[in-house]
């Protein structure tokens, strides 16, 4: 037996989006022959949807909350289309109980505030006025792609606040397991989800779907998404990064090598914002689709978010429901 399974036992069961059945809660949980874990080693066995009881305080009556946390955005109409339709399909799923949504960007916190006049707070202040509001227990949900940057700003928040509460849970992001043994695949189930809404690529034409990409090692879960692509028999469609790796560069050579004609630039972000509108599709020269058409090739842009796809919100709705599930002790 591999030394991983004889420290950690595997307790997740899959539901697939396009099939789903009873929701499950995706975590590890500590060999039963482990009897005294120092608090380190809790922590590094904490995989998949977190939790924390808090011993000093469950004799407090239970009155839960979710709280959607997201990076934002400053784009109003893709906002709605968004963030907010996930946040309304979120609540959909859970009627009667109270959804907040928070942004993590302080910057767009403060130009929406000074333009539209709308106040969001941040995941701490939101949970502040939850715990002043008598809420005992909270639901976490993340709505970013991967596990990067911004799901570790969720993690700090959650680690942070967690002993305030008599209960909190916090669900994965969009992305996070990948079909490793007795896991879900979030890869697989995403790459459905999106091309429920974008098609196949015909002969001499290409889908390149356009990342954010992130200095953490969890910038290697595009090329896992890439190898999935190929696998699921998605050819001519390739994953780059505005801000890691691959880049635009390291697919151009790909396209020619393939005799690509037709490239729709594609984001893989929940709202298409600066990067997908400007980085992306822009008319400046540094824009992927300037630069891709002086390639020769001939470039269209679909500037839909992630958000905007109800296969892809379906994906968050789920993901949600495991950290409310784990919330309940089911």
């Amino acid at each position: 037996m591999k030394m991983w399974q004889k420290m950690l036992t595997a307790s997740l069961a899959c539901s697939v989006i396009f099939s789903v059945s009873e929701p499950a809660q995706a975590a590890y949980s500590l060999n039963p022959e482990v009897k005294q874990a120092t608090p380190a080693l809790l922590t590094a066995s904490q995989i998949g949807v977190l939790q924390y009881e808090n011993p000093n305080l469950a004799n407090q009556s239970s009155k839960d909350a979710i709280l959607v946390m997201s990076f934002g955005t400053t784009y109003k109409d893709s906002r709605a289309k968004t963030i907010d339709a996930t946040v309304k399909d979120i609540q959909a799923a859970h009627p009667g109980v109270k959804v907040v949504t928070a942004f993590t960007s302080h910057i767009i916190i403060d130009r929406i505030a000074e333009n539209e006049g709308i106040n969001y707070p941040t995941p701490e202040q939101a949970l502040k006025q939850l715990q002043a509001e008598g809420y005992t227990r909270v639901a976490l949900v993340s709505l970013g792609v991967i596990p990067g940057m911004e799901y570790d700003y969720n993690k700090a928040v959650f680690h942070e606040y967690k002993t305030q509460f008599k209960k909190m849970t916090l669900a994965t992001p969009l992305i996070y397991w990948q079909g490793q043994e007795e896991q879900a695949d979030d890869v697989e189930d995403f790459i459905k989800a999106l091309f429920t809404e974008i098609k196949k690529p015909a002969k001499n034409n290409a889908v390149l779907i356009m990342a954010h990409g992130t200095p953490q090692p969890s910038n290697a879960y595009y090329s896992v998404i890439q190898a999935k692509l190929e696998e699921m028999g998605y050819n001519n469609v390739y994953i780059y990064t505005v801000e890691g790796w691959p880049n635009l560069e390291t697919v151009i050579p790909k396209l020619k090598k393939n005799k690509v004609k037709n490239i729709t630039l594609v984001p893989m972000m929940m709202v298409a914002g600066d990067h997908a509108n400007n980085d992306m599709a822009g008319d400046e020269e540094d824009s992927h689709k300037t630069i891709l058409t002086k390639d020769g090739f001939k470039v269209s842009a679909d500037l839909r978010g992630l958000g905007e796809n109800k296969s892809v919100r379906a994906l968050y709705v789920q993901h949600a429901n495991e950290a409310w599930d784990a919330l309940q002790g089911k």
